[in-house]
């Protein structure tokens, strides 16, 4: 339908949700929510045998799992031209500064993330989440000046991207 419609697709595969009883019954679905490590590209191959290099699908893959960022969703989006990789703002608030940007730019590369966009429901923390993503971007692109590893005109070109372009384009806004 994504292919018909041209919405773009958001899947968050790995994730268990409801796994606490008492805090379901309490708080409502989707409060008790883990990650339960699996081949995920395994897991999504039917889906991108069929339609991976459809031109009209965009599909933005989140985790749970940091670790499946680097391993499995930063190569996948960087050979299935429907994929790119969401970056889950919930990593922030526990990681060291420069972990996210890393984790996802082996092979999967700045240009097949769609920068940082915040699926949260906590409405009132959605500028300080955002805020506080740019301030990571930019001190990891600084490091990666720092080391000779990018020039600063690409560093300031890249910074635009993360904030703001790359969002605009995957959501064809």
């Amino acid at each position: 339908m994504s292919v018909e419609d041209g919405l773009v697709m958001q899947i968050h595969p790995g994730s268990v949700r409801n796994h606490n009883r008492k805090l379901y019954e309490r708080y409502g679905r989707d409060v008790a929510r883990t990650s339960r490590w699996r081949r995920l590209c395994e897991a999504l191959r039917p889906l991108l045998d069929q339609f991976g290099n459809e031109r009209e699908l965009t599909i933005i893959l989140f985790t749970l799992d940091e670790s499946a960022y680097s391993r499995e969703l930063g190569p996948l989006a960087g050979t299935i031209r429907a994929c790119g990789w969401g970056r889950r703002g919930g990593f922030m608030t526990v990681r060291r500064n420069d972990a996210l940007p890393r984790a996802g730019n082996g092979d999967g590369g700045f240009y097949n993330t769609v920068g940082f966009n915040d699926d949260t429901r906590a409405f009132l923390s959605i500028p300080a989440r955002h805020d506080l993503a740019r301030r990571m971007d930019c001190a990891y692109l600084a490091k990666l000046v720092a080391e000779h590893r990018l020039e600063e005109e690409e560093a300031l070109e890249v910074a635009q991207d993360l904030a703001y372009r790359l969002v605009k384009k995957a959501y064809r806004l």
